[in-house]
């Protein structure tokens, strides 16, 4: 391999490494004013706002399929692999004529600027952050590469080296530390969280009893008849929390309406509050998943809210929007019968957590969270599903969203299993109609009753139980529920989109 060969090619990784460094300081320097001036308007945020707004249905049932949970983490992990990718691009075009690669980074600062500034609810401030990070990566992609560009009869190649790698390298530890400290700002700043810490939330007016000891079977691996906040699933489209002080929050309820109604936070602690035990479940939930929890709420009956307001008879739905910009469809309907739908402030005792909605929520049994659980709700726009459309609704989901009746296998969850007597259980659920019971068959065999343990509500789940003799050698394992209705649950698989899974719930087990 000649010398010039080996230069070139030593030239084009450097100038990789410049963009790299490049980008990694333009977006520290970007994520640093975002802490400081408006949180909202991370760049890295905003760009991934604006993936999640564009994705498909489909990509975001396979991102939950892969990740649950973890999906956010998993999608700014992507935004940083393709940023890399990009910025290194960004470094070799550079290297081949100045100004096309600091067009391309500066670009991609341009782009957060203009996402930060149409997304709901933008600050004045939140153009800065998109506008520092597009500054400071054309600056110093330029400074870069200077150390890039052998100066001949200056140094030798070595000491280029040594000189690019010092300069790389400083401004990348720049950028590492501006994120960091942009951290500890954020950090630092969230005071909301001392503000929730302090909260003291009112007395129901009719407290509910406590949960029998007959709903709880006790059985290890079994879910809890009641989710702890820490383990609730989260499942919404805000890579950054809102974090709204109380203070400044403010419900309107506007639309086909007599009045337009606004209350702010003093108004909702002074109103009359219910306790209610409701299982929240979210559409994207696969057959047998966790996408499911229950828990006490605390809040205003959401019917009460909008009698104020004075309903016009021909509305058929409630719109409810974030302060994200995030938009739910509930049928009027559940709203305003005789189920506890609410306008939450609390969760299993404590105020809402956070990341859960603080300081208000809806809470609406009987429909899947897409089209009811609105967090950091603002507001309530009456009308109709002929005349608006919800955030999924535009995605290809259905409307409505009303729960599917549903069972599940926690123990055995599959693999193996010791031989001998022991027990098989699991949850069903079908909020606001309830479970009337479950059965369950091994191998194709006949389908045999599990035993309830008794229900909190028909807004909640249940779980049931049967013992089994595991014999050894592979097995399949079935359940499906019956409803309080009659109905039973359909055999016939579906995916998620567009209202719902459904289908047996099935574990394969070896014993022996």
């Amino acid at each position: 391999m000649s010398h010039a060969l080996t230069s070139r090619r030593g030239s084009r990784l450097r100038a990789a490494a410049a963009g790299l460094s490049a980008a990694v300081v333009a977006v520290g320097a970007g994520e640093l004013v975002a802490a400081v001036v408006e949180p909202a308007a991370s760049p890295v945020a905003v760009i991934g706002s604006g993936l999640i707004d564009l994705a498909p249905s489909w990509a975001k049932d396979a991102a939950i399929a892969l990740f649950g949970t973890g999906d956010k983490i998993a999608l700014i992990t992507g935004i940083a692999i393709v940023l890399a990718g990009v910025a290194a691009l960004a470094g070799i075009l550079e290297a081949r004529r100045a100004g096309l690669g600091a067009v391309v980074l500066g670009a991609l600062g341009a782009l957060a600027l203009v996402v930060a500034m149409i997304r709901p609810g933008a600050g004045p401030f939140a153009w800065l952050p998109g506008l520092i990070a597009a500054v400071v990566a054309v600056v110093a992609l330029r400074l870069l590469m200077r150390t890039v560009q052998p100066i001949p009869y200056v140094r030798t190649e070595p000491e280029e080296r040594r000189r690019f790698l010092l300069w790389s390298a400083g401004v990348a530890a720049t950028g590492v530390a501006a994120l960091i400290i942009g951290g500890v700002a954020r950090g630092a700043t969230r005071s909301i969280e001392a503000v929730r810490s302090a909260l003291r939330l009112p007395q129901p007016i009719r407290p509910v009893p406590p949960v029998a000891a007959a709903a709880d079977l006790g059985i290890r691996g079994l879910a809890r008849i009641v989710t702890p906040n820490a383990e609730f699933y989260r499942i919404d489209t805000a890579l950054v929390v809102p974090r709204l002080d109380p203070a400044d929050w403010r419900l309107r309820i506007h639309g086909m309406v007599e009045r337009e109604v606004e209350i702010g936070w003093d108004e909702l602690l002074s109103l009359p509050m219910r306790e209610s035990h409701v299982t929240l479940a979210c559409v994207s939930n696969p057959v047998g998943g966790d996408l499911i929890g229950n828990a006490l709420w605390l809040g205003h009956p959401v019917r009460e809210l909008l009698a104020r307001a004075g309903v016009d008879p021909d509305a058929d739905m409630v719109l409810s929007r974030s302060v994200d910009g995030f938009t739910a469809s509930s049928p009027i309907e559940a709203l305003t019968d005789d189920r506890d739908a609410l306008l939450a402030i609390g969760m299993n005792g404590d105020p809402l957590p956070i990341e859960h909605g603080f300081p208000a929520r809806l809470v609406v049994p009987g429909l899947y969270g897409y089209v009811s659980a609105t967090k950091w709700v603002t507001e309530l726009e009456v009308t109709r599903f002929d005349r608006a459309t919800a955030y999924w609704t535009t995605r290809g989901w259905s409307a409505r969203g009303p729960i599917k009746l549903q069972s599940r296998i926690d123990v055995p969850r599959g693999g193996a299993v010791a031989p001998g007597d022991t027990v098989i259980a699991g949850m069903a659920w079908q909020q606001h109609v309830g479970v009337e019971g479950v059965e369950v068959r091994v191998d194709d065999g006949p389908w045999r009753p599990a035993a309830l343990a008794t229900a909190i509500s028909a807004d909640t789940w249940v779980q049931w139980s049967i013992p089994w003799t595991a014999e050894a050698g592979s097995h399949t394992i079935e359940c499906r529920a019956v409803g309080a209705d009659g109905e039973s649950q359909t055999s016939e698989p579906a995916a998620p989109a567009p209202d719902g899974a459904q289908g047996w719930h099935r574990v394969q087990v070896t014993v022996g």
